[in-house]
């Protein structure tokens, strides 16, 4: 059982965050810096190259997103110190500045004028000296209260509002009064069940801004003359688990949130909360895009419950994959960090399967490998809002 005398061992960064892992990124602009990213973490091991497929010709709040994600994954406590490399120095250099004002060492580079192999040299070198540096930080005693914890469900069935789903409701809701800071999102997979959302608002301010969120992913439907979400949401996969319809989905979804914790504020894409509690943030339910916006909102351990198995990872959030369904647990057991199938057997309780999670987070945070870390699961998937110019 946790308490506010819990703590864990983390790196505390320069700007007094916490993070549980320590890693030293090399981050593209844009798509066109994916070879000369690689080469450098190809050259400097223990670095680790973040290519994406976008960054040229994007505007508007498309653009804005897409300067809010990789500066706050450079910003991430997980990450001690970041290269930057652009294809031109002017979009390379915003983001260097926006991860310089954690402290954190950052340094970018411009391939326009340079060419990959000078670029790939200079920043190589930098790399190195970043590496060594980080590979002196030393894990420190941290109270629960500076944990940030996210969470996101991919691939339900019916045992994921019965089980997997519920065992985040039990830790959120065991987390929520000491202090940390959590978020749940997934806006699409509330449908049918938004106003039970909105119930647990913590006042109309906030429920306003709630409301306003999912009203506006309801415009972008019908903007697209989308009468319904078929093949979509539900998906397929959900469908053959036995949810038939969005509104199914949606009340197992919300099981994640639990039953004491109050909706404290809501965020925008990537934005990062301001103080502690439950946020709710605007997201696409797409599993690997939803976590790498926890990634740069701050978050530093994730929580993803499953039912039919899913093999998400991220670069720098470890996910704790947690599974009630016995069959995807003997399938599929490799991927499955929490195996709460004794819940459908009568074996456990949800205190207890909360209790489990709970232990595994805190042995992650501890530097416990998740299934997808071991694995190699490193999926970073920026989100879109419109078509390049």
């Amino acid at each position: 059982m946790i308490s506010s005398a819990t703590t864990f061992l983390g790196f505390r960064r320069e700007n007094g965050r916490v993070g549980v892992r320590n890693h030293v990124i090399i981050l593209p602009v844009d798509d066109l810096s994916n070879a000369a990213c690689e080469a450098v973490a190809n050259n400097i091991k223990g670095t680790m190259a973040i290519p994406h497929p976008y960054g040229r010709l994007q505007f508007g709040a498309d653009l804005d997103l897409h300067f809010r994600t990789l500066i706050g994954t450079g910003s991430n406590p997980n990450v001690a110190a970041v290269i930057v490399i652009g294809i031109e120095p002017g979009w390379t250099g915003k983001i260097v500045e926006g991860i310089r004002k954690t402290g954190k060492p950052c340094e970018g580079f411009a391939i326009e004028r340079n060419g990959d192999l000078k670029t790939i040299m200079n920043a190589s070198h930098r790399a190195k000296e970043f590496l060594q540096a980080a590979s002196e930080k030393q894990r420190e005693v941290c109270n629960i209260s500076e944990l940030w914890v996210s969470t996101k469900c991919g691939e339900s069935d019916t045992t994921s509002g019965c089980g997997a789903n519920p065992t985040v409701g039990d830790a959120f809701d065991k987390l929520y009064p000491l202090g940390t800071t959590l978020v749940f999102g997934e806006t699409t997979e509330l449908t049918g069940g938004e106003h039970l959302v909105a119930a647990r608002c913590r006042d109309d301010e906030v429920r306003k801004k709630f409301q306003f969120v999912f009203d506006r992913y309801q415009k972008v439907i019908d903007d697209h003359k989308t009468s319904d979400l078929s093949e979509s949401q539900p998906t397929k996969g959900n469908i053959e688990g036995g949810l038939t319809t969005i509104e199914e989905k949606a009340l197992g979804n919300i099981q994640k949130i639990g039953k004491k914790c109050i909706v404290d504020g809501v965020l925008d894409k990537a934005e990062a909360p301001t103080h502690a509690g439950l946020w709710f943030m605007d997201s696409s339910s797409a599993a690997a895009e939803m976590v790498t916006l926890c990634a740069a909102a701050g978050y530093v351990v994730h929580f993803f419950p499953t039912g039919q198995g899913n093999v998400i990872g991220n670069p720098i959030l470890p996910v704790i994959k947690i599974c009630a369904n016995p069959r995807t647990v003997k399938e599929m057991p490799e991927h499955i960090d929490v195996d709460t199938s004794g819940l459908l057997r009568r074996e456990i309780n949800m205190s207890q399967a909360g209790d489990k999670l709970l232990d595994t987070m805190l042995k992650t945070a501890n530097g416990r490998l998740t299934s997808a870390e071991a694995l190699g699961h490193r999926e970073f998937v920026l989100t879109r809002l419109y078509e390049s110019a």
